[in-house]
């Protein structure tokens, strides 16, 4: 099986084929930049160049796109361009060269303005069936090559998981409040309990998939680190989460203490990846449990592979407010 893997200069299709070639398995990247993990370089936006890959193509991982941190640097155009018009030139080559498999990389951001409940109400309770809202041209356009995914199951039968990542970026945050009031590892340890996951699950995910699409036929699942809260917490959660925490893990308080670390006064959603585990067999590693007995390890709790991948940013200029301009 040869996978190709689009986006190989980013983190998570630098971190697919790192998996892949430690592995010995077959695997082809191309991105818009060279890159160690980059075969062919050009764009997906080009359906001749894309036709041109798939030669001897059984699984598609598609997780280039452009990304949020575009959205104040990018026209509306180009999110449709990259992340519609490229999903389709993928989608329409990979259907005629009989691919056997594809993994499409989406974004929870594709659930969008249902993830901020209105003040005074519980956290929200995020599942594969929360309606999507698209607050930006980033959701929207993912959510429009989802959709693209689905009808080309239908279609022409083949075969799509669609991922749902939440975070897994190793840069600052771009709210500067929140750069400003917790060390990044704090600020990302504490995502753990509800919105983040590390890159190595996101491979594990995405590896999966490719496996399981033939007998799925088409689905779309959250890809989040396992949360500990439940629904009996949410109420709690928009009100006191750090007292939640604290009484789901008695040992948090001094743990944190001794690095300077905080709790999140407040969690307004929670993204739950049961349906991904029970269908996909998907068991991520990295959640706040780890990451607890990492403290008590001494121990970095991001995975290897996280920190062989790195840093790398969304743009070419480095801006002096922040790791990337925020859309007004």
């Amino acid at each position: 099986m040869t996978i190709l893997v689009t986006g190989s200069a980013g983190h998570l299709g630098e971190a697919i084929l790192r998996t892949l070639r430690r592995r010995g398995s077959p695997a082809h990247g191309v991105d818009l930049k060279p890159s160690p993990f980059t075969d062919a370089v050009g764009s997906i936006v080009d359906p001749g160049f894309v036709r041109a890959q798939m030669d001897g193509v059984t699984a598609v991982i598609h997780a280039a796109t452009l990304h949020k941190p575009h959205v104040a640097t990018h026209s509306k155009q180009a999110f449709v361009d990259t992340n519609v018009s490229g999903t389709l030139n993928l989608l329409e080559a990979a259907a005629a060269a009989g691919v056997k498999s594809f993994v499409f990389t989406s974004t929870t951001s594709a659930f969008g303005s249902q993830l901020r409940p209105e003040a005074g109400q519980a956290a929200v309770w995020v599942t594969e069936e929360l309606p999507s809202v698209p607050k930006n041209i980033y959701g929207a356009t993912k959510l429009m090559a989802e959709n693209l995914c689905e009808l080309f199951f239908r279609e022409k039968g083949l075969p799509v998981v669609v991922l749902r990542t939440s975070r897994f970026f190793p840069e600052d945050d771009d709210d500067a409040a929140m750069r400003s009031a917790y060390p990044l590892d704090n600020a990302q340890a504490n995502e753990l309990l509800y919105r983040r996951l590390d890159i190595a699950d996101a491979v594990s995910a995405h590896l999966l998939a490719v496996t399981r699409a033939p007998e799925i036929g088409f689905a779309r699942y959250i890809a989040s680190a396992t949360t500990p809260f439940g629904p009996q917490h949410l109420a709690a959660l928009a009100r006191d989460a750090a007292g939640v925490v604290r009484e789901l893990y008695p040992d948090c308080a001094q743990l944190y203490a001794e690095r300077g670390w905080r709790l999140f006064p407040r969690i307004d959603r929670v993204y739950v990846n049961a349906q991904a585990r029970r269908e996909l067999g998907w068991h991520p590693e990295c959640d706040f449990a780890h990451v607890l007995r990492s403290l008590r390890a001494g121990s970095d709790f991001r995975s290897t592979l996280a920190r062989e991948v790195g840093v790398k940013f969304y743009h070419d200029t480095l801006f002096d407010d922040g790791p990337y301009p925020v859309a007004k």
